[in-house]
């Protein structure tokens, strides 16, 4: 059995060492939503001895199979103003920068591959962080070798290597095949979260995941 699968079970079991306890999180670079829980979840985390499990996905081919060709954000014009009034509100409470990206979603292949390849590093959080800022705060193309080297080489990374790594035919597979797991468990949108076997959908559900993984595996 691998690290993650440890972790996983060990949230849903009451009995095991609350050491051992975890939140997956599923999330893709071009999700508004997703940047606000990528910039909260690990002090929230933290603070109850929880450990995340960093599950990066496409949502592209989760909208197509659900018969959308683009984010309901964009297809529905009016949630779609109600969603960017709604992030500067989010924004503003949780003191996170926000810059409306010029192009919505953005496309994030390479920076997705690259955290499939480092998502049970100790780098993971880091970069996450800074490609979610790139893209949210500095409206930069997260999907150019430009800008992802840039994330990694502000994380003390070598590039050159880790990208090379992530364009290997098994990395991609990697990435295709969390893509499928994460239909097959259900999700239809990003962020969301598994504590104990339960999902959450949305950044308001983050602290919710959180409050019943200390249901389901109490610390201390």
């Amino acid at each position: 059995m691998n690290d993650a699968a440890t972790f996983s079970d060990s949230c849903a079991a009451p009995s095991v060492n609350t050491a051992t306890r975890a939140i997956e999180f599923w999330f893709d670079f071009g999700s508004n939503y997703s940047y606000l829980s990528m910039m909260r979840i690990e002090a929230l985390a933290a603070a109850r001895h929880v450990r995340i499990l960093w599950r990066p996905f496409l949502l592209g081919p989760v909208f197509r199979r659900l018969g959308f060709e683009n984010s309901p954000f964009v297809l529905q014009k009016e949630k779609g103003a109600y969603v960017w009034k709604d992030m500067e509100r989010q924004c503003r409470k949780y003191g996170i920068a926000l810059t409306r990206p010029s192009v919505f979603p953005r496309a994030a292949l390479l920076a997705m591959r690259v955290a499939v390849l480092g998502a049970n590093e100790p780098w993971i959080a880091g970069y996450c962080r800074k490609i979610m800022q790139l893209n949210f705060a500095d409206d930069r193309d997260i999907g150019s070798i430009d800008v992802v080297s840039q994330a990694l080489d502000a994380s003390g990374l070598p590039a050159q290597r880790l990208i090379a790594d992530a364009q290997s035919d098994a990395n991609k597979l990697r990435l295709r095949e969390q893509t499928e797991s994460a239909m097959n468990k259900g999700i239809f949108g990003a962020p969301t979260f598994f504590a104990g076997g339960e999902m959450f959908w949305g950044n308001d559900r983050l602290e919710d995941a959180l409050d019943y993984c200390d249901l389901v595996t109490p610390y201390g």
